[in-house]
């Protein structure tokens, strides 16, 4: 059996976990995750979902603050005497003798079909952009970002209601299949990595705040996608009478009117004129209120006469 680390935090990396540890062809010897974090309203400390599922499996946990400051972590790790170690989202920068312990190599997988999309937010970046198309790529890791030789590559169609929750879940839902050939690939050796070309590279640096309120001088399609792009997380928005209007769902469509102008409401949404085209707002969260229909986050204002 193929000795596995599986490195990762958020729940995206669960089901690339849950298939190495149920395969027969792999063992997985032990996880490291993100400390316990303080989260939701109550601010309770909360594991995370890898940490959550290897408690569930008894699989050894370690959980560095920084893996490159400390040496007892990386001594215990050299101990388990690993083939490989996988990453997957998981959230630290690991050192040159961290990368070296595996017998074979370190695996990243990666949400974007590299070199485009270097960087922390690829799956959002991607469709903010409008790409029709993203993927996932395993690479081996080294000290540069995302820079290693590409191992495989997954194309995966980004359709135009496709949202950032979708893709996340099917990015999640493949890597398990990449995950496996590529580490069957290399122990065989029967796959050889391909260093990544120079063309086409582009970062998908981390969402800046300023970059989610939307500009409705912006044509309706830019606007579409950036809704989709930041969906619930940690989503578009607009102001209205003094009061934050996050945007979860909208429609291209046509008309004409001064950009931010609402122009009709129907029962299939609110039409805002954009700087090019109309966007419809058809799901809504209003400050200090729950998700709903568009339109009857309009009937609402209305009916207080605003």
């Amino acid at each position: 059996m193929i000795k596995v680390v599986f490195f990762g935090t958020p729940d995206i990396g669960l089901k690339s976990l849950d298939y190495l540890n149920k395969s027969d062809k792999f063992e997985v010897m032990a996880v490291v995750t993100q400390p316990d974090k303080p989260a939701g309203r109550g601010n309770k400390i909360k594991m995370s979902p890898i940490k959550e599922y290897a408690i569930e499996n008894n699989i050894k946990v370690f959980q560095p603050k920084s893996i490159r400051k400390e040496p007892e972590v990386i001594e215990a790790l050299k101990a388990l005497s690993p083939d490989f170690f996988v990453t997957f989202a998981f959230g630290q920068i690991l050192s040159q003798e961290v990368l070296d312990i595996p017998k074979y190599e370190t695996i990243n997988l990666h949400a974007s079909l590299l070199p485009r999309y270097r960087g922390a937010n690829p799956i959002q970046r991607a469709i903010i952009n409008g790409d029709k198309e993203t993927g996932i790529c395993t690479m081996i890791t080294e000290l540069g970002l995302d820079c290693g030789d590409v191992c495989k590559k997954i194309t995966i169609p980004i359709p135009e209601d496709m949202n950032c929750e979708d893709l996340y879940t099917k990015i999640s839902e493949d890597s398990p299949e990449i995950i496996e050939e590529t580490l069957l690939g290399l122990t065989a050796k029967t796959l050889t990595p391909v260093k990544q070309c120079e063309d086409g590279i582009c970062f998908a640096n981390k969402l800046q705040k300023d970059e989610t309120e939307i500009d409705f001088n912006k044509s309706a399609k830019e606007i579409h996608n950036l809704v989709r792009g930041i969906y619930r997380s940690p989503s578009a928005f607009f102001v209205h009478n003094c009061k934050i209007i996050k945007v979860l769902e909208t429609k291209v469509c046509t008309g004409l009117g001064n950009p931010g102008e609402i122009l009709e409401a129907s029962k299939e949404g609110v039409k805002i004129a954009c700087g090019e085209g109309c966007i419809l707002l058809t799901k809504v969260k209003p400050e200090g209120k729950g998700e709903m229909p568009a339109r009857d986050w309009y009937n609402g204002l209305q009916n207080k006469g605003k």
